[in-house]
């Protein structure tokens, strides 16, 4: 592990960004150019401490996923991210058509998205990244390890989370997650991470089982939700699909239905998400 390249990586990538291209206000005025340690850590997920060492040269080898997280409050590159893996002494996640890393350009227009909730998901369902509004509707998956940001997998394994959406819904909703499910299936046959995560669903949720043997396909490019939020009741909302087929990732961006009273509680939601996050003193996703 290079300490010192590290440090001095992480500082100079820091300082060129800007609170706009991370989504963040502002805020007041800044000393030093760039963002602040507590703005990186909180993006990434991790203690402002902990990260303040990597960049002072004398924390641990960071794992795989805190690399990764890192890659992504950062804004890198391919490149860049490779480089951070190697500066760290890990090696560098496989360039594949289904790699975590979420490209700059689609973190971009993420971060632009500031008054409607969006995300980034895999082919998968795995959430990759949240911006702040769908943080303060439905909470941060994207920050959890492993299989408890994949949204189909806590969907079928996970059943009290389907308390934030009417039960009416659920039929429908378990029967999109198996048919967009299948289709990746389909198209991506033998691939080890969709294999074992159909052959754990099934040996998990019998529900689940009876869907996939009903064999229906369907690729979710547009979709809607009615997602219930305990400050602001039942929110209705379209989902638009914007695919990224180089990294296989979806932008989905949920709006209001119209005629709903949607626009206007997610107005509510954006001040009181920001108020949330201000008293928390956290400027992350």
């Amino acid at each position: 592990m290079d300490r010192s390249g590290l440090a001095d990586f992480l500082r100079r990538r820091r300082a060129q960004l800007q609170p706009s291209d991370v989504g963040l206000p502002p805020g007041a005025r800044r000393r030093t150019p760039g963002l602040r340690r507590d703005e990186v850590a909180a993006l990434a997920v991790m203690s402002t401490d902990y990260y303040t060492r990597l960049e002072q040269s004398r924390g641990p080898r960071p794992s795989a996923p805190l690399l990764a997280a890192l890659a992504r409050a950062l804004r890198l590159s391919d490149d860049e991210r490779d480089h951070l893996f190697h500066l760290a002494g890990q090696p560098p996640p496989p360039r594949t058509s289904t790699a975590a890393h979420v490209s700059p350009g689609l973190l971009y227009i993420l971060d632009r998205l500031t008054d409607t909730p969006a995300f980034v998901v895999s082919d998968l369902g795995e959430v990759l990244a949240r911006n702040r509004m769908s943080v303060a509707l439905s909470g941060d998956v994207a920050a959890r390890p492993g299989r408890a940001r994949n949204n189909t997998w806590l969907w079928f394994t996970e059943p009290d989370g389907r308390s934030r959406f009417p039960r009416e819904d659920w039929d429908r909703l378990s029967r999109t997650h198996v048919a967009d499910l299948r289709a990746t299936h389909g198209r991506r046959r033998g691939d080890a991470d969709v294999e074992e995560l159909v052959a754990d669903l099934l040996t998990r949720s019998a529900e689940f089982a009876r869907l996939w043997a009903e064999h229906e396909v369907m690729v979710r490019r547009a979709d809607h939700k009615r997602i219930i939020h305990p400050a602001v009741g039942t929110v209705d909302l379209l989902c638009e699909v914007l695919s990224s087929e180089a990294v296989a990732q979806m932008l989905v961006v949920l709006h209001p239905r119209p005629g709903s009273p949607a626009r206007d509680q997610l107005d509510l939601l954006r001040v009181i998400g920001t108020q949330d996050l201000t008293a928390g003193e956290v400027a992350g996703r």
